[in-house]
């Protein structure tokens, strides 16, 4: 092909190794990302199927590998920025190493979640799921792809035989009870997640034990919410209703956090001066609105890149762990303008149960 007319429809892997010079299983190594090509070679390879404008067969190379080169991932939901934050984590990594993602949602529905995972089978090489029911988590289990690699994020499993990825939210809400009962409030407003969701029930338990651990001094008031701005902003509504503001409220999430807050300020209700407001998750938003959010720090986009790092490892089978491993990410706590009377510009990181 040196100098040469090349037809692009009709280019082939064995036109892409004769022009760089390398053989063919050096050409499908390198495009398939496996670690055992030299980069230099690797960026030649790549270079020249740029160049070609080479497209590998799919239904060709799945028939020849027994592999799609696609990894499913099956979500309760796609809105909002933690959703968005988690997908962010895994495609950095599925571009990594060339693979495609295959993405659903169920919202909410387990039927839904159940037709999601069959969906998947012969579709895709791995698993990615992320199932937050507390209740009947057999459900789950039963509908789950056999003998598929398969790894779970933030998903209550008690039996489960795949690895999991979690964060530990129960001390995450003690360390943030524990920060605004230090910092002097003593009636404090919890806005709740979806009741069958078990990293919410985990956060009201935290928060729950952290008062109980204060004793009698402090007050805690819950209301309801799903985690998403609208219910954070009626529980805002409720809590002005109310006639006396309580010294802070704690928002399970920082969607809901969000939500209240400007409630707050619809109301010209001050926070911090009026009462102080916290969240959880960190979502990338939560630094940029006034005042800056104090909240546990999860690192979501993490949570994303470790989950479909390690399910990597158990589609190649370099993993030394056990099947069922458990992971958990402790939250940090970071400290911003919404829970702070007087600094506006400081801010402090601590781990969480510090």
């Amino acid at each position: 092909m040196e100098g040469g007319f090349v037809n692009k429809a009709a280019i082939t892997i064995k036109d892409v190794a004769r022009e760089a010079k390398v053989s063919v299983a050096t050409v499908s190594r390198a495009l398939n990302g496996h670690e055992n090509v030299a980069e230099p070679v690797r960026k030649a390879v790549l270079e020249v199927a740029a160049r070609l404008r080479y497209t590998p067969h799919a239904a060709a190379r799945s028939l020849s590998s027994r592999r799609t080169n696609t990894v499913g991932v099956v979500l309760p939901d796609l809105y909002g920025e933690f959703f968005s934050e988690l997908m962010r984590g895994i495609d950095q990594v599925a571009r990594q190493r060339r693979q495609h993602l295959l993405v659903s949602s169920y919202h909410g529905d387990q039927e839904q979640q159940g037709a999601a995972l069959r969906a998947m089978r012969g579709r895709v090489d791995g698993l990615l799921v992320l199932s937050p029911y507390a209740e009947s988590p057999d459900f789950l289990t039963d509908n789950l792809p056999q003998a598929l690699p398969t790894v779970l994020i933030n998903t209550y499993l008690p039996d489960q035989d795949h690895p999991v990825l979690s964060i530990d939210d129960h001390a995450g809400a003690v360390a943030m009870t524990r920060h605004l009962l230090e910092a002097g409030h003593r009636r404090i407003a919890f806005i709740s997640g979806p009741d069958l969701n078990f990293d919410a029930r985990e956060r009201l338990r935290g928060f729950r034990d952290a008062l109980a651990a204060f004793g009698d001094a402090a007050c805690g008031i819950e209301l309801p919410g799903d985690f998403d701005e609208a219910s954070g902003h009626r529980a805002g509504q409720e809590l002005l209703a109310a006639g006396a503001l309580p010294d802070a409220v704690f928002a399970a999430n920082d969607m809901m956090a969000l939500g209240c807050l400007y409630a707050f300020a619809q109301a010209g209700v001050q926070v911090p001066d009026d009462v102080a407001l916290a969240g959880f998750d960190d979502i990338p938003l939560a630094r940029f609105v006034h005042p800056s959010l104090t909240t546990m720090q999860v690192s979501i986009a993490d949570l994303g890149d470790r989950a479909m790092t390690r399910l990597m490892q158990l589609m190649d089978g370099k993993t030394t762990e056990g099947a069922g491993d458990k992971h958990t990410l402790v939250p940090r706590l970071v400290v911003r303008d919404s829970s702070r009377r007087g600094s506006r510009s400081s801010r402090t990181e601590s781990p969480a149960g510090r």
